[in-house]
């Protein structure tokens, strides 16, 4: 400290006492306004929901995603305190990712930050949520959907094809359930011994979307598939370990590797696109409620008042669902002249 601003600093000092405040207090009272401050920026608050929803079940991949759009895409607003953060100063951010061509980005920025918000406003440190004024604000991307096949008679083509694969068995049990329990790619390959529960039949685990908890019943042929898959891998934690290492899941491109192996491009199938036919057929052609398919996805349901449904929501129903689902897949397999039969209307 320099001469002048030390007279400076004792002339501000002696000002406090004059008004009767004590110096002591008032350096105590601006430490802890400075440490609130730090504590309540858009950025502070946003890496403690992180750090929460990693604790609960949150994606490697999804940390990163999420932790990229605060360090890099949201920067500019990262360091102001979360009430000084308007919509038009989040919009602001929001653009950039627009003009980069990253519209999907920029809609997946403005959900991120919403939440963001919504867990301020719950600890008590923001009274409104800017990104939801903001819904309609940004340019609509357009959709592309991921490759997948409908048609019954293609659906038993692409299922004896891979009954017929002779690589790797763990990469052959993976193919063969993909299609039974048609969860996302990532949540199947990363699936753990200790979440599933053979003589329950289901599989209970956490949505790497949503992070939210959720059920997958198990037929009798995924118990099947299971059942003789674990004396190869039980002794890891993963029940498709890789193949270099037990220690970690299977590659992220296993399963679309197979199947470009047995003659499927991506321009047809992928290992996302079971979900897709997943939820054309068990609604066009076996006829079950929307509801239970969307719940059985995995995907935000919610009730008439906006609340989330819980993870046992038509949990007895889901499980008649898998079941048929299942038989169905059989019949379509080992009978190439199925006829399809259709949803009464």
């Amino acid at each position: 400290m320099s001469l002048a601003e030390a007279r400076a600093e004792r002339e501000r000092l002696r000002a406090l006492v004059k008004t009767g405040r004590n110096p002591a207090y008032a350096a105590r009272v601006a430490r802890a306004a400075k440490l609130e401050l730090a504590e309540t920026t858009f950025g502070a608050i946003a890496t403690e929901l992180l750090a929460k929803r990693a604790r609960e079940g949150l994606g490697s991949g999804s940390v990163k995603r999420e932790r990229r759009l605060l360090e890099k895409d949201m920067a500019a607003i990262s360091s102001l305190p979360i009430t000084d953060v308007t919509a038009p100063l989040l919009l602001a951010s929001l653009r950039k990712l627009e003009k980069r061509g990253v519209i999907e980005t920029a809609h997946r920025a403005r959900s991120w930050a919403g939440r963001v918000f919504r867990y301020a406003i719950a600890t008590g440190r923001a009274n409104n949520n800017p990104a939801e004024d903001l819904v309609g604000a940004l340019e609509q991307s357009q959709t592309t959907h991921l490759a997948s096949v409908t048609d019954p008679a293609k659906i038993g083509d692409l299922l004896r094809a891979m009954y017929s694969y002779q690589g790797f068995p763990v990469t052959s049990a993976a193919l063969r359930l993909a299609p039974l329990l048609f969860v996302r790619p990532g949540e199947l390959r990363k699936a753990q011994w200790a979440d599933i529960d053979l003589a329950a039949a289901e599989w209970r685990f956490t949505a790497s979307k949503t992070g939210t908890p959720h059920i997958v019943p198990l037929s009798s042929q995924a118990v099947e598939i299971l059942t003789e898959l674990g004396p190869l891998t039980r002794r890891s934690e993963f029940v498709f370990p890789g193949v270099r290492s037990a220690k970690r899941p299977m590659s992220e491109n296993t399963i679309n590797a197979a199947l470009r192996y047995l003659g499927y491009d991506g321009n047809t199938i992928t290992g996302h696109g079971f979900r897709a036919m997943a939820r054309t057929v068990l609604d066009e052609v076996l006829g079950f409620r929307p509801d239970y398919i969307e719940h059985q996805l995995a995907h935000a349901v919610r009730d008439p008042l906006g609340r989330a449904y819980n993870r046992t929501a038509h949990l007895a129903e889901r499980k008649k669902m898998m079941q048929a689902w299942a038989d169905y897949l059989d019949s379509l397999r080992l009978n190439a002249n199925v006829v399809p039969i259709r949803k009464a209307v």
